[in-house]
């Protein structure tokens, strides 16, 4: 899709916090009109079971011209490393991502679910969003946990 972020590139520029705590980003020099807010709406931690579900939203993009919104999803499992993009283009997974890992666009909303959970998906994920006409974007995280160490 055109106006599709390019997820190589969003990547690659993606800064990350020190903390768990949610961070904006932003993925350019905010020029006027080139910053998209973009904000996890849900807590900026969450738990999740072995086997379980678990449901991340994101909101807050601005449309293309086309009147589109467009999400990518990120995984980064260790700090210091380069995130790994889950989703990019709203729905899209790039290959060697397993398909427990989808994503849906709902209007300006975009949600990511992971289907049976397991403890390697304990990571901060973050969602990005803009388009190629705006030129900028912002990254936002949220931490999943799963409590597997925990299970004896």
């Amino acid at each position: 899709g055109s106006g599709a972020l390019s997820h190589c590139c969003v990547v690659r520029a993606v800064r990350v916090g020190p903390s768990l705590s949610p961070v904006f980003s932003p993925l350019s020099s905010p020029s006027p009109g080139s910053l998209v807010q973009a904000a996890i709406t849900q807590p900026a931690s969450k738990s999740v079971n072995l086997g379980g579900t678990v449901q991340i939203t994101c909101s807050g993009a601005s449309a293309d011209s086309s009147g589109n919104y467009w999400y990518g999803w990120y995984q980064q499992k260790t700090p210091g490393t380069g995130p790994v993009t889950v989703i990019y283009s709203n729905n899209q997974r790039p290959s060697g991502i397993p398909s427990r890992f989808s994503a849906s666009t709902s209007g300006s909303v975009s949600t990511l679910t992971i289907t049976g959970v397991r403890a390697e998906d304990e990571a901060v994920y973050y969602c990005g969003s803009g388009d190629s006409s705006a030129g900028g974007g912002s990254v936002t995280e949220a931490y999943v946990e799963v409590p597997w160490s925990r299970q004896h």
